[in-house]
């Protein structure tokens, strides 16, 4: 019995480049590219041209040159005879210490809040439903001009902090004995140490080896406390019992770090009244605690949301094997409900934190110079410099916005379910 040949394979035609499933979609991401980069390269060959045209150029050299304006909330040293650059540095590290700080009272306020508007108190859950309403249907300027409104108009002078001599009393007292709100500044308290190892002389700014000897404990604590945690994990997986580990994860966290704080002679300074102002501690600018207020507050209202959505997306059979197990309902939900529902609340969470260091650009309203003050307003100003000021601030957000994600995403992938 004969078989009938093979049909011979023919060679490649450029019609297979369209008709064949196997090149069209190949064929159609060359194409696109090839769109893309032309667009783009006729854009940037027509600023070429309109630059020429004004007798103008695309460089930086402006970085080098003298600022000649002051930085009222300069967090390194910085004067009005360093360069645009060094501006440009204050600027920026001004964006990610708000950004910073913004982020850590968004994310406790909005779990608080979040937890507490699935409770079963009527009074509590309805209270926390009134704040997210309000701070998140209401402009996040409006709320940071609000919270500079209120501490420059409505917060007293320095002087009313004065004890009177007669009475014995002050016509304003200071929050818990140490914070002082007024008109003009903010007087929190402040650390100093009265033994000092010296400080690291770097390209931004001295660093204060107390300092650094403390961080580096800090996290050598958190290392072997991580190590200890490991180590109980194991034992109960072998044994069934989780040894007892609270009060040894404290020991660890908290006694090397205050030892070596004690050893170098920690001396906590609170601010104190003297003439008309407040003299030791530290007196932080209203500028910036309006606008902290103001992003946290916001921010804090969505991360509520996203908080109570992630725990509701958990199964009540986790909440009833828990308390099947004897757990109180603090335990089943620090233990059992939030770990799980980090998985769902951890990818929106990351929209919030990118959300709140670009509205940090806002700052320009109550007069706080970071990135887009500096750079992209003085500095832009000043120079003439318009494309390369607005291109080194977009790629500058661009780089914190994608670091953020970065960062979110690896504990992202470490936190979310491990499929087999």
């Amino acid at each position: 019995m004969t078989s009938a040949p093979d049909a011979p394979e023919q060679g490649f035609r450029l019609s297979q480049l369209i008709y064949d499933t196997r090149y069209r979609s190949l064929t159609i991401q060359v194409v696109v590219f090839i769109l893309v980069m032309g667009g783009a390269a006729w854009l940037v060959d027509n600023v070429i041209q309109n630059l020429n045209d004004l007798g103008k150029d695309f460089n930086f050299s402006f970085l080098g040159q003298r600022a000649g304006y002051d930085i009222g909330n300069a967090t390194i040293p910085y004067n009005n005879d360093m360069s645009h650059g060094r501006a440009l540095l204050v600027g920026l590290i001004n964006t990610l210490w708000v950004s910073f700080l913004g982020c850590v009272a968004a994310t406790i306020i909005g779990i608080f809040v979040g937890v507490l508007r699935l409770s079963k108190n009527w009074l509590v859950a309805r209270l926390m439903t009134v704040y997210v309403e309000v701070f998140r249907n209401i402009p996040v300027l409006l709320w940071i001009l609000v919270a500079i409104a209120l501490l420059t108009d409505v917060a007293p002078s320095p002087n009313a902090y004065k004890v009177n001599q007669q009475t014995g009393e002050a016509q304003a007292s200071m929050l818990l004995d140490s914070v002082a709100f007024t008109n003009r500044y903010t007087a929190i308290p402040s650390v100093h140490f009265d033994r000092s190892l010296g400080s690291l002389d770097t390209a931004l700014a001295p660093i204060s080896l107390n300092f650094l000897a403390l961080v580096i404990v800090l996290i050598g604590s958190i290392w072997v406390n991580k190590r200890m945690l490991t180590h109980a994990a194991k034992v109960q997986e072998s044994t069934g019992v989780r040894p007892t580990m609270w009060w040894k994860s404290a020991l660890v966290l908290i006694a090397p770090v205050v030892i070596l704080a004690i050893a170098l002679g920690i001396n906590p300074e609170e601010p104190q009244i003297k003439g008309f102002n407040f003299v030791g501690g530290t007196n932080v600018s209203n500028s910036f605690v309006a606008l902290w207020l103001g992003l946290s507050l916001y921010t804090a209202a969505f991360i509520a949301e996203i908080v109570r959505a992630g725990i509701l997306a958990i199964s009540k059979g986790q909440t009833e094997a828990a308390f099947a197990l004897g757990l109180r309902a603090n335990r089943t939900m620090s233990l059992v409900i939030l770990p799980q529902a980090l998985r769902v609340i951890i990818p929106p969470l990351i929209s919030q934190y990118l959300n709140l260091t670009k509205n940090s650009s806002l700052a320009i309203a109550v007069g706080y110079l970071e990135l887009r003050g500096t750079l992209g307003g003085i500095t832009l100003n000043q120079t003439g410099r318009e494309l390369e000021a607005i291109t080194l601030m977009m790629l500058i957000y661009l780089a914190i916005s994608l670091s953020i994600s970065g960062v979110m995403n690896v504990y992202n992938n470490r936190v979310k379910l491990k499929e087999r």
